[in-house]
């Protein structure tokens, strides 16, 4: 009898194969989307509730309103978080209390109409420059400190590199340390 090179593979290995492989590709395929989805989502609300003058400015965010005016808001967030529940997201122990990705989810929404999270604010502006000026002096800082206590870091290496980009952007680079 000759030796055969068949493999001979067990039926439950072969489910669980191909299993693995449509939950993969599920995922790969899936990617991307939770994105597109909050963005369509976050310009919804715009449409909905952003206040707007006689021209079409936008005068007031959706996330902005007061009293009364956020009144649509609040029960569109409602819906949400029930929306959110019913399909699982709720703290462990508990029937109807949204859980912090219900909140997570809602914040991401939010952001993609233009809120800005406070933590996440530079002080002194919201633009890009003044938030990498804010994060340089954050790293320069870091180094120094690092450095003062003996740490050799590699970042030390590139330290003046990033004192001349924040001198760029217009810090203080002797106000530092």
């Amino acid at each position: 009898m000759e030796n055969s090179n068949v493999l001979v593979v067990a039926p439950s290995v072969t489910l669980s194969v191909a299993n693995l492989s449509e939950s993969r590709t599920k995922l790969v395929s899936g990617l991307g989307k939770v994105g597109e989805l909050l963005k369509g989502y976050s310009m919804a609300l715009d449409q909905a509730f952003d206040l707007k003058d006689n021209q079409g400015n936008i005068t007031t965010k959706w996330y902005d309103l007061k009293g009364k005016l956020k009144a649509g808001v609040k029960a569109e967030r409602a819906n949400f978080v029930a929306d959110m529940v019913k399909a699982g997201y709720i703290k462990k122990g508990t029937v109807d209390t949204p859980s912090a990705t219900v909140d997570t989810y809602w914040g991401r929404v939010k952001e993609e109409s233009g809120y800005v999270p406070s933590g996440t604010r530079a002080s002194g502006g919201n633009d890009t420059d003044d938030k990498n000026k804010a994060e340089l002096k954050t790293m320069i800082n870091r180094i120094f400190k690092a450095e003062e206590s003996g740490e050799e870091c590699e970042s030390s290496g590139i330290k003046g590199l990033l004192m001349d980009a924040y001198e760029a952007l217009g810090g203080d680079v002797d106000a530092l340390g």
